[in-house]
């Protein structure tokens, strides 16, 4: 059978996370739910050259973010996990306080209360106080906080090369096999 991840995209700068991630789990063979809010809209129009129509079609389900009934709102929805890139300070703040008025705030929530897999990526700087503290509760309520750090001991030639480089390390995460992200050897 076939894995199914969650995709949640918010309006924080970074949408070729979630675009690159969508294609990388897809060539994976991967089944991708997405839901994205209306600022992710926004963001998706000012960062890429890729129209909502598009979008829907490169995924296998995608949900209206009002769909608060829909199936990844339930617990007896089965899925291998949830990542949710770009992730704004407000969806963030969400969720480290409980409030589930929104469906990507509420799947983000079953997966917190399931103990399945939920790997944040904020994209904020610099940080402050509140924003550290809603990411130490959720790392204590066992979601993985990744922040988009890029490495550059791999030399990459190009922006989507830094992208991968990071999503090579989220999709080990959610147990898939990838090939952006080859294993440290150690220095040589």
């Amino acid at each position: 059978m076939a894995k199914k991840i969650l995709i949640g995209i918010t309006g924080a700068s970074g949408f070729i996370y979630a675009l690159r991630c969508i294609t990388h789990l897809k060539a994976a063979n991967v089944e991708v739910h997405v839901v994205m809010t209306k600022a992710a809209q926004i963001t998706r129009s000012q960062e890429v050259k890729l129209s909502l129509t598009e979008l829907k079609k490169s995924v296998d389900y995608f949900y209206p973010i009002e769909d608060i009934g829909a199936s990844i709102a339930s617990g007896s929805f089965q899925h291998d996990g949830m990542v949710i890139l770009p992730c704004s300070m407000n969806t963030l703040a969400e969720m480290a306080c409980g409030i589930t008025n929104n469906l990507l705030t509420r799947a983000a929530d079953v997966c917190l209360k399931e103990r399945r897999t939920l790997i944040i990526m904020p994209r904020e700087t610099p940080l402050h106080a509140i924003h550290l503290k809603n990411m130490t509760t959720l790392s204590e309520l066992g979601a993985i906080i990744y922040p988009p750090m890029p490495a550059f001991y791999q030399h990459p030639q190009s922006l989507e090369e830094m992208v991968d480089h990071t999503l090579g390390r989220i999709l080990t995460l959610l147990g898939i096999s990838q090939g952006l992200t080859p294993p440290w050897q150690g220095w040589r």
